[in-house]
């Protein structure tokens, strides 16, 4: 019998419109920025936004982690699976992103701000890198009161998964607080992803409150670096690091799982209840087949989430998530392919198990 999954799935995050361009390294060199980083916006940031606008060839792509992951979660579960929660302007960039998610089939539950404009991201790609640089403006005035509303609360009361990227820390961690929490006392599943280096190294101390609430934690190797750093670990060792984190105090019984990926390289899985970590290989995309990696992360949850929350095998969440990213990656932006996405699992799939 097929499992009701209707509203199942609860995200948040901030929704923003990325504009995109393909750059040289003398404008990120311009702007202090890095070739595979994530940042907020300072200042000093703001005139890059019309400058990859004008000079750039931009392209407008909807955005935002969490609702990239949502909307590529729906894509692969049943209809009306999913539920994103952010905060928008009343303009027409609100729209764009609506229609993003309409079209696949992803409900929304945006705080509308009608005072802030909808919150923007530049992604600047070199190569196969892309720096971000978000300016969140309606985004960061997402308030708790939103989702404590009784009829937005029974949407987390309806859910029984909830997938919140560690951006969201800077705007509303009473939200992330009272979800996790929600998560525990019912028995469901609390999901993170860490997003960015900059999170673990000036929110450490919500990290460190939340963690005990994490089931699943999401990140890439230079998030793990920058959690490890900030948890003072004495290790470099991406393996050592997710072993530690999963072996972090926990606030119920439920093992927790650390999903370190990192590109085209292996993916790493640890487990509170082994002192194994599992490798897995990945398929790299040729070059002349990838358009830009902007979106491989949250492509990677997408699928991961969309085969975990069916019961799926571990091995076939990883399976579909290395998929997803791959398809993602021959696009160009944090874009689905038009076609009906259809995952279907390798045939002997397996990872390469390590004791530590």
């Amino acid at each position: 019998m097929a499992q009701n999954l209707r509203g199942a799935l609860v995200g948040f995050c901030n929704p923003l419109l990325d504009i995109s361009a393909v750059v040289d390294d003398s404008l990120l060199a311009e702007y202090k920025l890095k070739a595979n980083d994530a940042i907020m916006a300072s200042p000093e940031h703001l005139p890059l936004f019309q400058t990859l606008i004008d000079k750039h060839n931009a392209l407008f792509l909807p955005g935002g982690s969490a609702q990239n992951t949502l909307r590529g979660a729906q894509r692969l579960l049943p209809e009306d699976s999913a539920v994103f929660f952010g905060a928008v302007g009343n303009d027409e960039n609100a729209q764009r992103l609506k229609g993003a998610a309409d079209k696949a089939k992803l409900r929304t539950n945006y705080m509308v701000n009608p005072t802030k404009p909808t919150g923007t991201c530049a992604l600047l790609i070199t190569g196969k890198n892309r720096s971000m640089v978000a300016n969140l403006s309606a985004a960061e005035t997402y308030d708790f009161s939103h989702v404590s509303a009784p009829e937005n609360w029974k949407d987390i009361e309806a859910a029984r998964f909830y997938y919140i990227t560690g951006f969201f820390f800077a705007v509303s961690p009473d939200t992330i607080e009272a979800v996790a929490k929600h998560a525990h006392d019912n028995n469901k599943t609390f999901t993170m992803n860490l997003s960015a280096p900059f999170v673990a190294e000036f929110f450490t101390a919500q990290v460190e409150k939340t963690l005990p609430y994490i089931d699943i934690l999401f990140g890439n190797e230079t998030e793990a670096a920058a959690l490890a750093t900030a948890l003072k670990f004495d290790t470099s060792d991406i393996k050592q690091i997710a072993k530690r984190v999963a072996d972090l105090p926990r606030a119920g019984s439920r093992p927790r799982l650390v999903v370190f990926t990192q590109g085209s390289e292996s993916t790493i899985i640890a487990s509170s209840d082994s002192d194994e970590v599992r490798v897995y290989g990945v398929t790299e995309v040729p070059d002349a087949e990838v358009g830009d990696t902007n979106g491989a992360g949250d492509a990677f949850v997408a699928g991961f989430l969309s085969q975990y929350m069916q019961e799926k095998p571990l091995d076939t969440c990883v399976d579909a998530g290395h998929w997803l990213a791959g398809q993602v990656v021959r696009q160009i932006g944090p874009n689905y392919p038009e076609i009906e996405l259809k995952f279907v699992p390798t045939a002997d799939f397996a990872p390469t198990v390590e004791k530590l």
